[in-house]
């Protein structure tokens, strides 16, 4: 757990990323909100607050006394979802910073092929 960030938060993240990666399936049921608590030895409550966003935003559906499941195009949505915060986050800064140093587009997507190959 990362101490800086509120467990809900990162509970729903970690969520997201197994759906993301394809270890949950849509349709596939996610871990109750004892075992998440159980596994990171949290409250209920906490655990059950990250997955309540994922309910909220129509990623995991629940299903009256069976559980919460993935819903169908959660992961086309969370993908799109974080490629948008990626452009935002990590592309835009770094044209912006790119321009500022008179780096052009072509030689800046060398720099990137050239790291990629350095860290595979």
């Amino acid at each position: 757990m990362d101490e800086s960030r509120p467990i809900f938060l990162q509970i729903a993240e970690s969520i997201e990323n197994d759906i993301i990666s394809g270890e949950l399936a849509e349709g596939s049921q996610i871990p109750s909100i004892n075992e998440f608590a159980a596994f990171h030895r949290i409250n209920p409550a906490t655990a059950l607050k990250g997955v309540t966003r994922l309910v909220d935003d129509g990623t995991v559906e629940k299903r009256r006394g069976i559980g919460m499941f993935v819903t169908v195009g959660a992961r086309s949505r969370l993908v799109a979802r974080r490629r948008d915060g990626f452009a935002a986050e990590y592309v835009r800064p770094l044209l912006v910073e790119a321009d500022k140093l008179g780096i052009d587009i072509d030689e800046l997507a060398g720099m990137l092929r050239e790291e990629r190959t350095k860290a595979s």
